[in-house]
């Protein structure tokens, strides 16, 4: 995925009740004045926001501030392969919005605006800043737009295996689904004075692209599909001490995030032994490398789909060498580049990349994207 992902992210400690620390947003503000020296000398808005802090514990962005803070925090991203892009980050500042309904109307307009006519742009709704000791809005969900799981009474899995327990709290808010393979889930929205509210995302709004294959007719016998917006919305942003609890971010997918992990992953839609039997592949050992045979196939299948579709996507042998770009455009720069190898290196035909060959060095440097431990309530965020 051409942001940061959303599995596993690390987390770190977070006290809502804390006050901003003055020497980082002191930090913050100098490298993000020195960044950009249009917005004039850094002292006199220094001397602004120390005194806001030691007044009400916090203190306020400029529009440009938020902006260029949240393009810091992707170019922060170690997990993330497509840094190369972080200047082109469309910031949409959504502090003001406080209701359920707002948000709803707002989260809306961010998938519109990201998937435009399909050549997608990276995008981030910020909504309104942590006040120390206060409640927040958030979004349960990890992404605004994911699929629902079910278990069948037989112990069969429909639809994403890695969302049954979030699908069942949706359920147990009253939400229904069809009980078929990618049902999209509602939005849960969370609000200090409404409490959580579900919402279903209108079909505009979910750009999705049917999976075939070029050369293997039966493929689209499948029914596979794949949304073309990769929103993560469980993540917290942080700029300059500042917390922002809701900031849903996306890029485009690489294709191997499609194609190797969420249709391939036992875990997920578990698709290698179904395809491998349509090949024809002999499945009885390993070392005949049906699953490598079959993951190939399915990663085509996604590329050539998204393609067709005139969706935007990226394949992982292009998107290493753009991250070998950003690394020397990122040296020149004089800034050091947090990476993590495990992630940068793709899920697939690692060892044929650029990015393989080399060793990263992982700092947890700010402004950052976190996520937080039990996000959801319940447990399934």
């Amino acid at each position: 995925m051409i942001v940061p992902g959303y599995r596993d992210h690390p987390t770190e400690p977070w006290d809502p009740s804390a006050p901003v620390d003055p020497a980082e947003a002191d930090d913050f503000l100098r490298r993000c004045y020195l960044e950009n020296p249009r917005l004039g000398p850094v002292e006199p808005r220094l001397a602004i926001v120390r005194a806001q802090i030691a007044a009400t514990g916090t203190y306020v962005h400029t529009t440009e501030e938020l902006a260029h803070g949240a393009r810091m925090a992707w170019r922060n991203a170690s997990r993330c392969i497509g840094r190369l892009y972080w200047r082109s980050l469309m910031v949409l500042d959504r502090r003001r919005a406080r209701t359920a309904d707002e948000i709803y109307s707002l989260l809306v307009h961010h998938l519109l605006t990201a998937a435009g006519n399909g050549q997608l742009r990276p995008v981030i709704s910020i909504f309104a800043a942590a006040q120390p000791g206060q409640p927040y809005a958030r979004v349960w969900n990890e992404q605004l737009i994911r699929y629902a799981g079910y278990r069948g009474a037989d112990g069969r899995t429909i639809g994403d295996a890695r969302q049954i327990d979030f699908t069942a709290a949706m359920r147990g808010y009253g939400w229904r689904g069809k009980g078929e393979d990618f049902d999209v889930l509602p939005l849960a929205i969370e609000t200090p004075h409404e409490g959580v509210r579900l919402y279903e995302l209108p079909e505009r709004a979910v750009r999705e692209v049917p999976i075939g294959h070029p050369e293997y007719g039966w493929f689209t016998e499948l029914g596979l599909r794949w949304h073309a917006v990769p929103a993560i919305s469980n993540m917290r942003l942080t700029i300059g001490g500042v917390h922002y609890p809701l900031a849903p971010f996306n890029g485009w997918y690489m294709g191997t995030e499609v194609g190797a992990r969420n249709l391939a992953d036992a875990g997920r839609y578990d698709m290698l032994p179904v395809v491998a039997a349509r090949m024809g592949l002999d499945t009885s050992r390993e070392s005949t490398l049906w699953r490598d045979r079959a993951l190939v196939e399915i990663n085509r299948a996604v590329l050539w789909s998204f393609e067709k579709a005139g969706v935007k996507m990226s394949d992982h042998h292009t998107e290493s060498q753009r991250f070998i770009a950003h690394l020397r455009n990122e040296e020149k720069a004089g800034r050091p580049v947090p990476a993590d190898w495990s992630w940068i290196v793709p899920p697939m035909s690692g060892s044929l990349t650029p990015v393989f060959h080399r060793y990263y060095e992982e700092m947890d440097l700010r402004p950052a994207f976190y996520l937080d431990d039990n996000r959801c309530p319940h447990g399934h965020g």
